[in-house]
């Protein structure tokens, strides 16, 4: 195989290469991936596969998101163990804190479980000669990888696809010489499986574990554990259709003879049926899903499958376009382009593909009634993920989805906001049990498909990376901002309204009275330690400004769709007499927004969260013009968390800065998430190194998680439009790096779509798509222009908004 070109050469081609247009929206590499974070990912919103692009060995993670351990929660799982509540308040209240720590972490219960890797394909082909003119690629514009390469003459090709109309996998090998293919498909997993033949289909079908310890939880003996009659199951179904050549179907492999084109199916399903039925006894029959999807799919030609896939995959992913400067790409692998960019080197077409490579993943990983993409995404290969890649619902999971809206993709949105209908049901047994909340419901740190919400880590786990209850407020908030972006009154009023109402209910029914404000207590800020003047460094305190924020915002979303569907008066009575009496935003002696209820120290000042900033961002409370003298405390609490943080910190702060309306900070942030990290297929942990980016452009927290590049598309937005209920901000936040460019089709509150164009730092001109119609006000250096619109028309305005 060719090897690579060393760096310093590559650096010199950027002067007098060959140039390749952004529209090709194609990330490729000169050689195939020897880890995970190289490898190239599709996906349905489903059925997930990562390929390496091997030549001797081709290897394809195959993932389910429907796949994982364990079961539906069972009412034996949330002991009632509430009386703890009144004792940590009497500590705080006696400011004992380490007695409020200690009972604290005995308000846990069972972990959460984990999201499972359902095989691997390998293709392995005996091919003597020597590779060259390797090629691989991923294509976001079409949502196809591919892999070429010439050894002897002939030229291989394959090109994948996983469809989300026809739910399978599809792989078409060409060569171009007659009956040059001959290689063998063979499945493996980490499950327990068995692989049979089915006529001329190998078929796996397997099980999933019904108990599996976190990854984080060392030294626990038999940490994944099987039983026939328990777990998820799943059957992968595999067919080669031929146009000539030979093939062989064993019950271990497929063989494949002197072909010339052949294109290989693989068809994914498993037994779950619900986060509320039990995967065995009530659960779907994944044989029967399997066998009729590659029927369906096999009975039409490549090209008709392949058609399909690409008119419903550009449907959502053509709606944005973006252009930054002269938008050209160095023709030079994707690997290398981020090393040179880390360096310093401009290249404002990694930065667009960046980008619409957040796009094109939630797309992909998204399209599951109630089963959001995990902190993966929807690809994984270990049995053992980090943080059991499941859903930490303290920012990871409600991060994952800042963009949807946004970026036009709210059909993507809707796994979330129907998984949030699971919490609830869940949810109410939990504030009951662990709370001693008869009302309203709530979620705690960690989730998964079975929609747990209880504080995990029984007993063993500390109480900032456990004992946290505001979940229920966080993601109620996702309800409002849908009808906010579209405005569904029938989603608002069947679906949202509701469940914005129960966590409302919880918060109302949390809080306790303190020197005349409404606190929480117990309270926690995520993952986060104070440090008092006798050393003492712990988590448990009362009255955080962070669950004080997003119950501000719970709040007042939950009071203004009561008023919009004009319901319950009572209810909306309360909600306004709370949001009266809450302790308010405070600023500390360093300037800082105040993060404890004390002007207490940071145990890690610059630690990754940030959750007492999260008034200003995801949330409405600071701005620069209504919140002048909070808004600069945020900043200045930035500022002492520092830049260099993990990926999925660095998305929040890009966002942030974004609020702050700093283009150029956030700039500097967005390029220090694009900084090169190794790949290492997940084995290395390092907050303090910090975070960055892999070589297939996946966020690198460290380990892998799909956070961070979710946060960062968010962040793409956040600089270019801004907008709540009654104002449209056009480029607040335009760094000067980005003196010129265009973008169309990005959607802001109140049912707007906005493009706009820019010349050496100044709007050219912006148009409006009013999807509803209603008042529209635009916003542009201290510029605006209120108009009345009418659904469906285009309004346009020159820079000056005449």
């Amino acid at each position: 195989m060719n090897k690579k070109i060393p760096i310093a050469i590559f650096a010199l081609l950027l002067i007098n290469q060959v140039v390749t247009a952004q529209s090709n929206l194609t990330m490729w590499y000169n050689r195939p991936a020897d880890f995970f974070e190289e490898a190239l990912v599709l996906g349905n919103g489903k059925n997930g596969a990562t390929v390496f692009g091997g030549v001797q060995t081709e290897k394809i993670c195959l993932n389910d998101i429907t796949l994982w351990s364990g079961g539906p929660v069972k009412p034996e799982d949330n002991p009632d163990i509430s009386n703890m509540i009144p004792q940590i308040r009497k500590a705080l209240a006696n400011e004992d804190y380490r007695t409020a720590e200690r009972l604290n972490q005995k308000v846990e219960g069972k972990f959460s479980e984990s999201y499972m890797p359902l095989g691997t394909l390998y293709i392995e082909q005996d091919l003597p000669g020597k590779v060259s003119n390797y090629y691989r690629a991923l294509n976001l514009g079409n949502a196809t990888a591919q892999v070429r390469y010439d050894m002897d003459g002939v030229t291989y090709n394959r090109k994948y696809f996983v469809s989300y109309p026809d739910k399978v996998l599809a792989i078409r090998f060409s060569v171009n010489r007659k009956h040059s293919l001959n290689f063998k498909v063979k499945f493996s997993s980490l499950l327990r499986y068995k692989t049979s033949v089915q006529g001329d289909i190998l078929q796996a079908h397997g099980y999933a574990p019904y108990f599996a310890y976190p990854d984080y939880m060392w030294g626990e003996k038999n940490p994944i554990r099987f039983d026939a009659n328990k777990g998820t199951r799943f059957t992968t179904d595999i067919k080669v259709k031929n146009k000539d050549g030979q093939i062989i179907v064993s019950d271990s492999a497929i063989i494949v003879r002197q072909a010339t084109d052949v294109v290989l199916y693989v068809s994914m399903a498993t037994s779950f049926n619900g986060f509320d039925k039990d995967p065995v006894l009530q659960g779907l029959d994944s044989k029967v899903i399997a066998a009729t999807q590659l029927k369906q799919a096999t009975s039409k030609s490549y090209s008709s499958l392949l058609n399909a896939h690409v008119a419903d995959y550009q449907s959502f992913f053509n709606r944005v376009s973006l252009k930054l400067n002269d938008d050209v790409a160095p023709n030079i692998p994707v690997d290398e382009r981020l090393k040179l960019y880390s360096k310093g080197k401009i290249d404002n077409n990694l930065e667009v593909l960046y980008f619409q490579f957040g796009r094109y993943l939630l797309i992909s990983s998204s399209r599951t009634d109630g089963v959001p993409a995990n902190l993966q995404g929807l690809w994984n290969q270990n049995i053992r993920p980090a943080w059991s890649c499941n859903y930490t619902m303290n920012i990871n999971a409600e991060e994952n989805y800042w963009m949807a809206e946004s970026a036009n993709l709210s059909e993507m949105h809707q796994p979330f906001l129907s998984f949030i209908r699971h919490l609830a049901v869940n949810g109410c047994h939990t504030a009951k049990a662990y709370y001693g909340i008869n009302r309203g419901w709530t979620v705690c740190h960690n989730s998964d498909i079975w929609a747990i919400t209880n504080p995990v880590g029984y007993g063993k786990i500390t109480p900032r990376s456990s004992c946290w209850n505001m979940g229920g407020a966080w993601t109620s908030t996702h309800l409002w901002e849908h009808y906010a972006y579209t405005g569904d009154k029938d989603f608002l009023r069947n679906k949202a309204y509701p469940l914005m109402k129960g966590a409302a209910e919880f918060c109302l029914a949390w809080m306790v009275e303190k020197d005349g404000h409404l606190i929480t207590s117990p309270s926690t800020s995520p993952e986060a330690q104070y440090k008092l003047s006798d050393g003492f460094t712990g988590a448990t305190f009362y009255g955080g400004a962070a669950d004080m924020a997003m119950i501000r915002e719970c709040l007042t979303q939950t009071l203004a769709a009561s008023k919009t569907l004009n319901v319950d008066k009572a209810f909306r009575d309360s909600l306004q007499q709370a949001l009266k009496k809450l302790l308010p935003y405070r600023i500390g002696k360093k300037g800082n927004l105040q993060e404890w209820y004390y002007d207490w120290e940071d145990e890690e000042p610059q630690h990754r969260h940030q959750s007492h900033l999260f008034g200003l961002y995801p949330g409405h409370q600071i701005t620069p013009e209504s919140t002048p003298d909070l808004a600069r405390a945020a900043k200045t609490t930035l500022e002492i968390r520092g830049d260099k943080t993990t990926g999925w910190s660095k998305g929040w702060r890009i966002n942030l800065w974004a609020r702050l309306r700093d283009g150029n900070h956030t700039y500097k942030m967005l390029r220090e998430l694009l900084t090169f990290v190794k790949p290492d297929d997940g084995k290395i942990i390092d907050y303090i190194k910090g975070g960055g980016t892999y070589p297939n452009l996946l966020d690198a927290h460290p380990p892998f998680q799909i956070d961070g590049n979710f946060g960062g598309t968010a962040g793409f937005v956040e600089m270019l439009l801004q907008s709540d209920l009654k104002n449209i901000y056009i480029l607040p936040a335009l760094p000067d790096a980005w003196h010129s460019g265009k973008v169309s089709g990005l959607c802001a509150r109140g049912g707007f779509e906005v493009s706009m164009e820019w010349k050496n730092g100044a709007l050219l001109r912006v148009k409006v798509l009013s999807k509803l119609g209603g008042k529209c006000c635009l916003n542009y250096r201290g510029k605006s222009r209120s108009f009345s619109t009418s659904k469906g028309k285009i309004y346009t305005f020159n820079g000056e908004l005449i």
